[in-house]
């Protein structure tokens, strides 16, 4: 019997994903739920698990492709045998038929007790979708035992060791020193229950290859005692003429790591013959026509910034986005929430914040003015009779947009915590799919960050999306007498193909005076 597995349901509007990773292989056995392959979506990844038990018979669509939903991907035949074919015809003979080579015995195992295992990168969180080995702490033929570090992955945030899963022989290295790898990706392979020798050691000798000190590629000497930087790290201190014993070292074993180089940049000038220098080292490089071009970095995007870039810019050619402003006097929000915040945080356990009552005058806005919280299906306007009010959030990953679901039912204590729950979640790279999708309509907070004033972008399929901006004090004409006033711009860009001008300034004047007057929100007007 043939099953066939398929692209699972990915969210509300994501109708793609691509093959990020397939764990199986075409003639591999396979358990029940046993995880087949990832797929990369624009937001996290999704595993596929196996329907039933058997052997992976067919492949459908390798990795890199792209896949709608529902679209097959594999097909699995159900098997009695329970192993690979190939270690089948190894179970009859005994041990012992190979007693001839004494010499060689010690480091060889039964071939029934032989397992080729994948060496994979581990979870690197749910917003973290790639990473760059750095380092690897063995080579082809090392003997390893289970739990010893083979490399380490840096990532954005923090650098990742990757531990053996059991004791052998590691073989196959796929992803070299500098090469970029995806969440689920396969580094190398390696032979559990089996011995093996180092590279350098001569074929024949019984050396220990703890004891041995081993040369690398380069040259160097890399024994026990010896520390590799990584290969980032080393590359920015070429081309940055920075002396290794200038950077204080953060990584394991008095690693260097690219973050301690940019680190030691930041306190020290840049020695002015850096240009000298990176011929030297930087052998892989181009050669470089002119001193501008050497002093460049090339990084390539990662998935989820390439996916935000594509996103951005489908919005500004699909949508008729226009940008209306006005300004707003935060007096009345900052003198209620200085008199009140202590007795807030006392009774709801949680800050509070700018953001609830921005959240309050928006959902009362959008109930006058229905149109920008709607959305546009082919040649229907889908008009939301509720608010999932969108967050926009800057993460070191990139920008991310958690969703409070029903934040028109919501008081403001109960908004201020959904809104900390998800902003820790989204720092943290916890944010799952379902926490993403289904916003009605965007706040962003560009203020948190300096900006006087912007033009948000739209969320699609959202209509409509509010720029906060910084609180500053300006004089302002307060019945006929000059007065200094803490004022923020607002901006409200919207779609013009379903809101009309009239809509989009009604819908700023009625956030404007619900926060002049934060009274209006209780009485509903």
């Amino acid at each position: 019997m043939v099953t066939e597995v398929r692209v699972p349901t990915l969210g509300e509007s994501v109708t793609e994903a691509t093959i990020a990773t397939w764990f199986k292989k075409p003639g591999d056995t396979v358990a029940v739920d046993e995880m087949l392959c990832e797929l990369e979506t624009d937001k996290v990844t999704v595993e596929v698990p196996s329907p039933v038990a058997g052997k992976l018979a067919e492949v459908i669509a390798a990795e890199g492709e792209t896949v709608g939903v529902d679209a097959l991907l594999a097909t699995i035949a159900e098997a009695g045998n329970a192993g690979p074919e190939e270690v089948k015809p190894k179970a009859d003979p005994a041990p012992k038929a190979d007693p001839a080579p004494k010499a060689d015995a010690p480091k060889e195992a039964p071939a029934e007790d032989l397992q080729t295992v994948d060496i994979m990168v581990p979870t690197l969180g749910e917003s973290v979708t790639e990473a760059t080995v750095s380092t690897w702490f063995k080579k082809e033929g090392d003997t390893v035992a289970a739990d010893e570090m083979l490399c380490e992955l840096e990532t954005d945030k923090v650098s990742v060791e990757v531990p053996a899963p059991a004791a052998g022989v590691l073989g196959k290295i796929t992803a070299a020193e500098g090469e970029t790898v995806q969440a689920g990706g396969k580094l190398a392979e390696m032979t559990s229950g089996g011995q093996g020798k180092p590279a350098s050691v001569a074929e024949g000798t019984t050396e220990n290859p703890d004891d041995t000190q081993q040369t690398s590629d380069q040259g160097k000497s890399t024994a026990p005692g010896d520390v590799e930087d990584a290969p980032s790290a080393k590359k920015m201190m070429a081309e940055k003429g920075v002396s290794r014993d200038s950077v204080t070292a953060t990584g394991k074993d008095g690693r260097v790591m690219k973050e301690d180089v940019i680190k030691a940049l930041s306190t020290v000038a840049a020695a002015p013959t850096a240009t000298t220098t990176p011929s030297a080292t930087a052998a892989p490089r181009a050669p470089v026509a002119s001193g501008d071009e050497a002093r460049e970095e090339r990084v390539k995007m990662t998935r989820l910034r390439q996916t935000i870039a594509k996103r951005l810019k489908e919005s500004q050619n699909t949508a008729a986005m226009l940008t209306t402003y006005n300004e707003v006097d935060m007096t009345e929000v900052m003198e209620l929430r200085n008199e009140y915040k202590d007795l807030f945080l006392k009774k709801h356990g949680v800050k509070l914040g700018f953001m609830s009552f921005f959240t309050k005058a928006c959902v009362h806005a959008l109930q006058e003015v229905p149109e920008v919280n709607a959305e546009i299906d082919g040649t229907d306007v889908v008009y939301k009779k509720f608010v999932h009010m969108g967050i926009a959030a800057g993460t070191p990953s990139g920008l991310v947009v958690p969703v409070i679901r029903d934040a028109d039912a919501m008081s403001f204590a109960t908004i201020e915590k959904s809104i900390a729950e998800m902003g820790a979640k989204a720092r943290d790279g916890k944010l799952t799919m379902a926490e993403m999708q289904g916003g009605t309509f965007t706040i962003s907070n560009g203020g948190v960050y300096g900006s006087l004033m912007s033009s948000p972008i739209l969320n699609p399929p959202q209509s409509g999306i509010l720029g906060m901006h910084k609180i500053q004090d300006r004089p302002m004409a307060i019945n006929g007498k000059v007065k200094i006033r803490p004022m923020m711009y607002l901006a409200l860009s919207y779609d013009h193909r379903i809101v009309d001008g009239k809509g989009a300034v009604t819908f700023l004047v009625r956030v404007k005076e619900a926060l002049e007057d934060p009274r209006r929100l209780l009485m509903d007007l």
